[in-house]
């Protein structure tokens, strides 16, 4: 039977406010990271995530007086990410009341970073975060909040660190990210099937129709929410109510909402 989906709202963190941008630049203020996980959680999310876009950029770990005081309101899972160099950076943040940690820049650098965090915390705790590009007949994974290209391939990448013990995978669209154009389908399938760990997918969303699609033909078992939440053009009540009405599985159900304002917001 296959995992329910999960709906996971995506704060990107930036001197201690939540921004949203396109491709990465043009970062605009979104709001209170704490405010905004706390509401998000009492809508039904399943899970947040929470990303310092600018610890790798400022050599620095994540907030953790930020995370310390997101964990202390929140009853759903919480996944921190930013700056992780070191098992003790990785371990920092469960401390402080994460209960995943993402790896990105410093899993790339350093690939046997993934086997130390998993085999102390456990694989469940350790998120692969990528962030690709497409070229030419392949996705290109970028470092640095998306602003270094590297050599690796996006599939090969994902199955690497599943190997050396990622639990799951969370897979950023650079096209798509912030365009609302829809999730880059074809690279989360193409990721989807070459690992046996969850696909959470990232970048693009800009409709209930867009979330339906990755989760089933995009084969992503989760999938992550930022300018359709931020913005205001949908709620976490009404994707849920939507996916239910279209047969997706989901986790956890939200506060009821009406036939009428599920209409609204698919429109």
């Amino acid at each position: 039977m296959p995992l329910a989906a999960r709906l996971i709202p995506c704060l990107d963190v930036a001197a201690g406010r939540v921004v949203k941008g396109t491709r990465f630049v043009d970062l605009v203020d979104a709001g209170d990271p704490v405010e905004l996980a706390s509401r998000y959680a009492a809508d039904g999310a399943d899970e947040i995530v929470i990303l310092d876009i600018a610890a790798t950029r400022e050599a620095r770990p994540a907030m953790v007086d930020l995370i310390r005081r997101a964990a202390r309101t929140l009853d759903v899972p919480l996944a921190v990410g930013g700056g992780v160099r070191t098992y003790d950076d990785a371990a920092v943040f469960l401390d402080a009341g994460a209960d995943k940690v993402s790896l990105n820049s410093g899993a790339l650098h350093d690939p046997a970073l993934i086997g130390r965090v998993a085999e102390k915390l456990g694989s469940q705790s350790v998120v692969i975060a990528i962030d690709a590009a497409h070229v030419d007949d392949g996705w290109q994974v970028h470092a640095v909040s998306g602003t270094e290209a590297t050599a690796r391939d996006a599939r090969d990448w994902a199955a690497e660190a599943v190997e050396r013990g990622a639990g799951e995978v969370l897979l950023t669209s650079i096209d798509r990210d912030g365009t609302r154009s829809g999730y880059d389908t074809e690279l989360t399938r193409a990721v989807a099937d070459r690992v046996a760990v969850p696909v959470i997918a990232s970048g693009g969303a800009g409709s209930v129709s867009d979330v339906v699609e990755v989760l089933t033909a995009g084969g992503a078992q989760a999938a992550l929410l930022a300018s359709l939440l931020h913005l205001g053009i949908t709620t976490i009540p009404a994707l849920k109510a939507a996916l239910a009405e279209r047969g997706v599985a989901i986790r956890q159900p939200a506060p009821a909402v009406s036939p009428e304002e599920v209409a609204a917001w698919i429109g």
